[in-house]
């Protein structure tokens, strides 16, 4: 039987994330739905049926003091892509299966859901990680992003989020103060070496606290992020160069990076000749847009397939849009709001087995390097609790 959270449990959740407080006006739980573009899954119809458990279950309490709803909105298309204009409040029965089954008349728009409902959350397919985040700066409200969770995640959602969030905040420290960022990877083929540039650049902490209005965050979470310098300063290019690999399936692609972005791939096969195509076709694509660094592994969580999680294990890097972590690459760059992505690569053994971490150092303005990694591992003193 598949693990669920009771309704104690989901009230202590909330509360621990949210810390609702007298001004808080409601919860919106967010789930997008197939429709011809992009079929159901088994997965995707799953986390429907648990999203739709979950209103019912915190609705039925009576501790919480907030209203709870289901809203239902048409899928995004991709991860990160931009939302629809309007949305649904569910009324109660089944759910629709499909965007198509939605009445137009009835639907309202997006900022009326984000007027009405100070906190969010969105266990949906594709991520709103990014559209929240950028809706958030203009809204009232917070919003915990769930893409792709399922019942394997809840034991992630059960940690002691308190120390979680204090080693995400010394990383952030590090990362606020860092100039740059030196890697060093191993793989099949030898090795190889990226710089990124960090200047400028102000880190995030998503540490599964999110009591402020104005902020969108993953749950599970658990890492300290940023976008490296994209260059955008007139006459000061970004530093971020080299070369970084990334294992699909059994081959490893070989990215060249020049100006943070990924100009050729240096590797041969099928998967290089893809991203090749890809990163000439879809220029915005080929963005670095984060350096991050996730603290989930020595809590015993081990990866499980959805990046939602896996990206929280270790260390994370991002190809596509950046705006939302506070970069310049948004919708506009690319060629189409279905083509607008956000995509993670996770650099931990389990997921990477033939990419090695041999050395993550973060640099200050004076040269001196903070050795954070080794051959995978954390090598940087968190401190004691």
């Amino acid at each position: 039987m598949a693990e669920a959270l009771s309704g104690a449990e989901l009230e202590a959740l909330v509360a621990r994330v949210f810390q609702p407080g007298p001004a808080d006006r409601g919860l919106a739980i967010l789930v997008d739905l197939p429709d011809a573009q992009v079929a159901d899954t088994p997965g995707w119809a799953q986390r429907r049926a648990m999203a739709a458990d979950w209103c019912a279950l915190l609705a039925g309490r009576t501790g919480p003091g907030y209203a709870v709803r289901l809203v239902l909105y048409r899928n995004a298309h991709s991860n990160n892509g931009e939302l629809p204009e309007r949305a649904w409040i569910h009324g109660g029965g089944p759910l629709p299966a499909a965007a198509e089954a939605l009445d137009p008349a009835a639907s309202v728009p997006f900022p009326d859901i984000y007027a009405a409902h100070s906190m969010l959350i969105a266990p949906t397919h594709f991520s709103a990680t990014a559209p929240l985040k950028i809706a958030a700066r203009s809204h009232p409200f917070r919003a915990a992003t769930m893409p792709g969770f399922g019942p394997e995640m809840i034991p992630a959602l059960r940690l002691d989020y308190t120390e979680i969030n204090r080693r995400v905040e010394r990383l952030k420290t590090l990362l606020d103060h860092a100039e740059g960022a030196h890697l060093r990877f191993a793989h099949p083929g030898g090795t190889c070496e990226l710089h990124l540039d960090l200047r400028g650049r102000t880190a995030h902490a998503s540490g599964g606290l999110l009591p402020r209005n104005g902020v969108a965050g993953n749950l599970p979470s658990g890492e300290a992020y940023l976008v490296p310098y994209e260059g955008e300063r007139p006459g000061d290019p970004s530093r971020s160069a080299g070369e970084l690999p990334v294992q699909f399936g059994p081959e490893v692609v070989r990215y060249r990076i020049e100006g943070n972005r990924a100009v050729a791939v240096l590797s041969e096969g099928p998967e290089s000749s893809r991203e090749a195509a890809l990163i000439r076709g879809e220029p915005a694509y080929a963005n670095l847009a984060e350096l991050g660094l996730g603290v989930l592994a020595a809590f015993g969580i081990k990866p499980i397939g959805s990046v939602l999680l896996d990206e929280k294990l270790g260390l994370h890097i991002a190809f596509g849009r950046s705006d939302h972590f506070g970069g310049t690459v948004g919708p506009a760059q690319f060629s189409s709001p279905d083509a607008v992505i956000h995509i993670d690569r996770v650099y931990v053994p389990e997921i990477m087995p033939a990419v090695r971490v041999r050395a993550l150092d973060l640099l200050d303005a004076g040269g001196i390097a903070v050795p954070v990694l080794r051959d995978d591992a954390y090598v940087l003193d968190f401190g004691a609790p």
